[in-house]
């Protein structure tokens, strides 16, 4: 594997994937641009690529790079700009019982059956369904010194486990997966999940929480509007993200 350490980002290699069907806008098909899996992923060069709007995928780094289509917009919150709305500061409230432990990103049988639950339970429709030990530990078990797996645990029982990544400039959310119990629901651990984030990378002294992609008209990506101020990536700028203005492009 090559060492990225002293390697121009203008000198590194990128690939294209086949188009494939889009897992986020029905009969629309999909791009993916990512780096040569050759390179080490080291936090300098991890953390340059998320600034031009890269996410981690297990050992991968990559951006949507559709030939007809702008609708993945790269988001973040600047976490010193953030204020909790009424509804955020009652899930921050009925959360208080949780304790929250920050481990390394190895795996976990326990873990795992609360993914591969999550999975079958809330996402029998998505493109990791069935979820398997495999496709887990490619996806979220990491041995570089950037990722953690962030338990949350109320009486001692594993509620939600959320994938972080940590780097120069912010945190990165990689992906969170909790119970589907409705017994559960009212926690929504899911949101509190990015609250709790953003508390963290204030207290690290890290100016944004990076949330992946939003596209405008998905409505499972809705839920990221509601952490306010937002920003976007648009033409390598960062700016404000105007909920009201028109649609992305799109096929």
């Amino acid at each position: 594997m090559t060492n990225s350490e002293h390697i121009p980002l203008q000198q590194l290699r990128f690939f294209l994937t086949r188009p494939h069907d889009c897992s986020y806008l029905a009969e629309h098909e999909a791009t993916t641009l990512f780096l040569d899996p050759e390179v080490a992923i080291d936090d300098s060069l991890y953390a340059s690529l998320t600034l031009l709007g890269f996410r981690r995928s297990g050992a991968h780094l990559y951006r949507p790079h559709c030939r007809a289509c702008s609708a993945c917009q790269s988001v973040r919150i600047p976490v010193d700009a953030f204020r909790a709305d009424r509804t955020q500061r009652r899930i921050e409230l009925r959360n208080r019982d949780l304790s929250v432990t920050e481990r390394p990103a190895h795996f976990e049988a326990e873990h795992y059956a609360l993914f591969e639950r999550y999975i079958r339970e809330r996402h029998a429709d998505g493109d990791m369904y069935p979820a398997s030990e495999a496709q887990y530990r490619a996806f979220l078990i990491n041995d570089s010194g950037f990722s953690q797996l962030v338990e949350f645990r109320h009486e001692g029982q594993l509620l939600a486990v959320a994938a972080v990544d940590r780097l120069p400039h912010g945190l990165s959310a990689i992906y969170t997966f909790f119970d589907p119990d409705s017994r559960y629901k009212g926690r929504s651990l899911g949101s509190y999940a990015i609250l709790w984030q953003i508390a963290r990378a204030r207290e690290l002294g890290l100016p944004h929480l990076y949330l992946g992609y939003w596209i405008r008209d998905s409505r499972k990506m809705a839920y990221k509007t509601r952490f306010q101020p937002l920003e976007h990536l648009d033409q390598h700028r960062w700016q404000r993200l105007d909920r009201e203005a028109p649609s992305a492009q799109t096929p």
